[in-house]
């Protein structure tokens, strides 16, 4: 069966031909947006999206890779908000199984009261859980955490607390979303930008202005209801509605080390629950290599791309040495990537750290409705919420939420989700159809990172892929895992896009300039 395809031009065509106003609009590309997209087109809503730059550009590529609960608001006491994250992380493995997985977690203890603290919060974790466990958490002793992590130390260590939690590809979730949007007919542009907003004479919003980023051309579509869903820029699109609107989100950065294997062998990954700066941190293997993370500090705007600070770096690559057998320095470390949390303002939290991941939902006087704050794992949720807050609204002619049991474009299970072709699920044999008939498009640009050819001709006809950006850092995740030999391959996979995009060697000449702009922020 041919795969459908998620083509720009296409929405394009869909957008240009458009003449009754949309049930519903949506600012922002990111999980939440795409989220609110595909929730919305499943109700048999009609749904535009606008992103300014490209699906996940921002905070929602950027993430820990981890579907969960959260042992952090677990200590902060938030059992609604773990509860509810546990539920929602039971509903991703099912509905994609090509994307997210059961990884367990070792939390190391070094004294009795440790794991009898650690033991006891990790079993109110399985009890919130309750049939949504992916396993229950039980005592390893210190034998045992050396056969399953030989990488930690073990000097010090009496053994450690195991639980289970979920691990996931942000960006490629997000795409398996995106298209699901896609195929239940919402109208998804990347690279456009929202100027400003239309009201009508009372006041009331009533669609945006818009231009598109990669052509000549503008668009004024009209909307029964238009939701904000831009995470940390929620502000700056607030204040084209409102100029005078007060402040939601309280931006805040955390910053992640990705290293070789070697430095973390084995299926474990490992928590520690209580650093000085207030954070967890993690310690996962993801796509044959590990990451460490993560930060939290304050920021004073948020920013496309973002950059770790000197002393977030130190601050990871100290906490680390104090757990791995191995010593880490700063010139083992492959790539370094930051993102933003969209975390809403509260008066009486005194740092980011402590502020909740709760979502928060509230609608101007004009009628923009704004969603903010959240996580990934419960994105579904979220959407669900505020897609029901705009169809009461608009009065839109919407049917009843079905996404929680939704299966998301690709979904297949039994694939073996170390093999990072699995992203592709139930499209892989497409794409393997492809380089069958085109056999040199199957071998990798480099020995260290997995990417073909194939893959980049995918991602043009099928991914809405439109820069070479797009294609090193989210449609595939090279520039995540090893910063410099992306920036080696760049120049062949720009040259691979143009031929598919219809693109002529100045154009090559240009990505490859921008991207390595891009990747500045990448490099250790």
């Amino acid at each position: 069966m041919p795969v459908e395809q998620m083509s720009r031009e296409k929405s394009l065509e869909a957008l240009r031909k458009r003449e009754e106003p949309w049930d519903l609009l949506v600012i922002g590309g990111g999980a939440t947006g795409i989220g609110i997209a595909l929730d919305a087109a499943s109700r048999n809503l009609d749904v535009l999206l606008f992103e300014q730059s490209d699906f996940g550009k921002g905070t929602s590529s950027r993430s820990t890779k981890l579907i969960h609960g959260g042992v952090r608001y677990l200590q902060q006491g938030n059992l609604t908000l773990v509860s509810d994250a546990l539920q929602e992380r039971s509903r991703l493995i099912r509905n994609a199984p090509h994307l997210v997985r059961d990884r367990s977690f070792l939390v190391p203890c070094h004294s009795f009261w440790e794991r009898i603290f650690y033991g006891t919060g990790m079993k109110l974790y399985d009890f919130l859980a309750v049939r949504d466990s992916f396993g229950s958490s039980g005592w390893l002793s210190k034998s045992e955490v050396a056969e399953v992590a030989p990488a930690l130390q073990h000097k010090k260590l009496k053994g450690a607390v195991r639980y289970h939690d979920g691990q996931f590809d942000d960006a490629r979730l997000l795409l398996s979303m995106a298209r699901s949007a896609f195929d239940h007919g919402a109208c998804l542009l990347n690279y456009v930008q929202v100027n400003q907003f239309l009201k009508d004479g009372s006041g009331k919003v009533i669609g945006v202005e818009a231009s598109d980023q990669l052509a000549e051309e503008s668009f004024a579509p009209h909307a029964r209801s238009v939701i904000n869903a831009t995470g940390p820029f929620s502000d700056t699109v607030r204040k084209l509605d409102e100029q005078n609107a007060e402040k939601m989100i309280a931006p805040s950065q955390g910053v992640h080390l990705v290293v070789p294997i070697s430095f973390f062998p084995g299926e474990a990954a490992m928590i520690v629950p209580k650093t000085p700066d207030g954070r967890v941190i993690f310690i996962i293997p993801w796509h044959d290599h590990a990451i460490i993370g993560t930060t939290d500090t304050e920021i004073p705007e948020a920013v496309l791309e973002p950059t770790a600070q000197e002393d977030e770096i130190q601050f990871l690559l100290d906490t680390s040495a104090d757990y791995l057998a191995k010593p880490l320095s700063r010139s083992d470390v492959l790539s370094i990537y930051t993102g933003i949390r969209p975390l809403v303002k509260n008066s009486n939290a005194g740092r980011t750290a402590s502020l909740s991941r709760d979502h928060h939902i509230q609608t101007s006087s004009s009628g923009v409705v704004t969603i903010a704050g959240g996580k990934w794992t419960t994105v579904r949720k979220m959407a669900e919420d505020c897609v029901d807050v705009a169809v009461k609204q608009a009065n839109l002619p919407a049917k009843e939420c079905v996404t929680k049991n939704l299966k998301l474009h690709g979904h297949q299970e039994n694939l073996n989700v170390d093999d990072p072709r699995s992203a592709y699920g139930s499209d892989l044999v497409a794409l393997e159809q492809l380089e069958a008939e085109h056999p040199s498009w199957a071998e990798p640009f480099s020995k260290s990172l997995s990417l073909r050819p194939s893959e980049v001709v995918w991602a043009a006809r099928n991914e809405m892929a439109q820069t070479l950006d797009d294609v090193l850092t989210r449609r595939s995740r090279c520039l995540f895992l090893d910063a410099r030999a992306t920036l080696a391959i760049a120049p062949d996979v720009a040259r691979r896009l143009a031929q598919e995009l219809n693109k002529d060697e100045s154009w090559v000449t240009d990505q490859v300039e921008k991207f390595e702009i891009i990747a500045q922020h990448f490099l250790p």
